[in-house]
């Protein structure tokens, strides 16, 4: 089994900050990809940012992703944040377990909720 498990995330006030954490677990073998994604209310599940290094418009210069690849952890420092970052945020990582020789298959964390508000 593999495992994704977010933290970090809370209420802020418009222009404050938060950091997010995502630990892999399990039996992994090795870890293709990872990111985080978001699904505010009423709204689909869109990319946030994602390593190899890609971030959506609406984040760059204002969130920045990394990995610890000893502790199989991804992070996503989000500064100047705004009422429109509320959401629901998703670590999704491209995992191969290690009973698995295929593609890697795609896991996701249960979310952590970010509520950007005054």
């Amino acid at each position: 089994q593999v495992q994704l498990v977010e933290s970090g995330g809370g209420l802020v006030q418009p222009g404050g900050s938060l950091r997010l954490s995502c630990a892999a677990s399990g039996s992994i073998g090795s870890i293709d990809a990872m990111g985080w994604y978001r699904q505010a209310p009423g709204k689909e599940r869109e990319l946030v940012a994602a390593i190899p290094t890609s971030y959506a418009d609406s984040v760059k210069g204002r969130f920045t992703i990394s990995r610890d690849n000893a502790k199989n952890t991804v992070y996503l420092q989000m500064n100047s944040l705004k009422p429109e970052d509320t959401a629901v945020y998703y670590c999704k990582g491209d995992i191969r377990p290690t009973w698995w020789s295929g593609r890697a298959l795609t896991y996701w964390g249960k979310g952590t909720l970010v509520t950007v508000s005054s």
